[in-house]
């Protein structure tokens, strides 16, 4: 009598409380992507990573383009006419963080759209998110994460720890708080 496989655990348990909210877009958001072209969605919801905030802020990916024949496609970027001069002199750069989130040279040219600000649809869509508010870290946390990157040398780098270091620390003390 042949036995019937068991699911994995992951299949046969019930999601409990909230799913996060991006689960729930997940599927409307890769649909949407790839209706436009673009086969990593991570390039529309988090173009301020990819380009950095000062490009972010003047242009938005629209499309991606495939030709017949050849290798690479074409990225379409949505700016404002007074930014594209600006922005066509950062194509080479543009290109080379975009291919950096494919893994390989997927896009080989970028051509510039210019509309303004309030006119086309596509140039009324706000991609940026929400700015972060700081969060009041204890002083003893903010002492004791300073130590911990105190013997780095670079001062980029013992920034970043030292960032690192209060929210594990914080999310300790939060978890040791709710025991």
């Amino acid at each position: 009598m042949a036995r019937t496989p068991t699911p994995p655990p992951s299949a046969s348990r019930r999601m409990r409380g909230f799913e996060a909210a991006f689960g729930l877009m997940k599927e409307p958001v890769r649909v949407a992507g790839e209706s436009r072209g673009f086969a990593v969605a991570r390039l529309l919801t988090h173009w301020a990573d990819v380009v950095g905030e000062d490009l972010a802020r003047a242009t938005r990916p629209v499309k991606v383009g495939y030709a017949r024949e050849g290798f690479g496609a074409t990225l379409t970027l949505l700016t404002t006419g007074a930014m594209a001069p600006m922005i066509e002199m950062q194509k080479e750069t543009i290109r080379a963080k975009v291919n950096g989130v494919y893994g390989y040279n997927a896009i080989s040219r970028i051509v510039l759209t210019q509309t303004a600000p309030v006119g086309f649809a596509e140039g009324q869509a706000e991609f940026l998110a929400a700015p972060k508010a700081p969060k009041a870290v204890d002083p003893a946390t903010r002492a004791a994460a300073a130590e911990t990157a105190a013997p780095i040398k670079d001062a980029g780098l013992r920034a970043a720890l030292e960032s690192l270091a209060e929210n594990i620390l914080s999310r300790r003390k939060l978890k040791e708080g709710d025991q």
